[in-house]
């Protein structure tokens, strides 16, 4: 008898960890969540820019969501896509008198500003929840599959507040310069040849 057939003698003969099936529950569950709010949303969105942005989105969380389903399912390898945000965007920094901020009033209609934001949680939110199934996967191909996943997530979030940031909607406090700088100049170098094995 060969040592791996001992083993499942002993250990059984389950392909998966539980921690790994109910965290892709989750995860799978999370993206149909996602692609059902951001279909409740599109429709209060008037600036055609986001329109474009969530459309496409919607489109590449819809692919992956299947593409994840299929590999689940025993029906293929496939490695998901790579979702890439626009960087040719420079970031505003500082305060610009932000808008104060509350819930809205019962009846009172969505705007850009609203569905940008809870497009942006919604992946915030997914990158996390991503890459903590990554951690409990044992099956490499579900585990680099959520790892990109989460990494898609957070392109798609930096894509949003690319968006949110040049429309003022997401204004990016900052610290005074010598606090910066204090803070930054904290960290040295580790010593060459400090870690060496012997």
């Amino acid at each position: 008898m060969t040592s791996q057939s001992q083993a499942q003698q002993q250990y059984g003969t389950a392909q998966y960890g539980a921690h790994e099936i109910l965290e892709i529950h989750e995860v799978l569950a999370a993206s149909i969540d996602a692609i059902n709010l951001f279909q409740v949303y599109r429709p209060f969105v008037q600036d055609p820019q986001l329109a474009r942005i969530l459309d496409n989105q919607l489109q590449f969380m819809t692919q992956g969501y299947q593409t994840f389903v299929q590999l689940i399912n025993g029906q293929g390898a496939a490695q998901p896509a790579q979702f890439r945000a626009p960087k040719n965007v420079q970031p505003l920094l500082g305060l610009r008198q932000p808008t104060p901020a509350a819930p809205n009033q019962p009846g009172e209609q969505l705007d850009d500003r609203d569905v940008a934001c809870a497009a942006l949680n919604c992946h915030k939110n997914g990158a996390v929840k991503k890459m903590l199934a990554a951690l409990e996967c044992t099956n490499p191909q579900f585990r680099a599959y959520l790892q990109q996943s989460a990494v898609n997530c957070s392109e798609q979030a930096y894509e949003l507040w690319q968006y949110m940031n040049q429309k003022g909607f997401y204004q990016v406090p900052t610290l005074q310069d010598n606090t910066t700088q204090t803070m930054i100049q904290t960290y040295a170098p580790a010593p060459q040849g400090a870690f060496a094995t012997r």
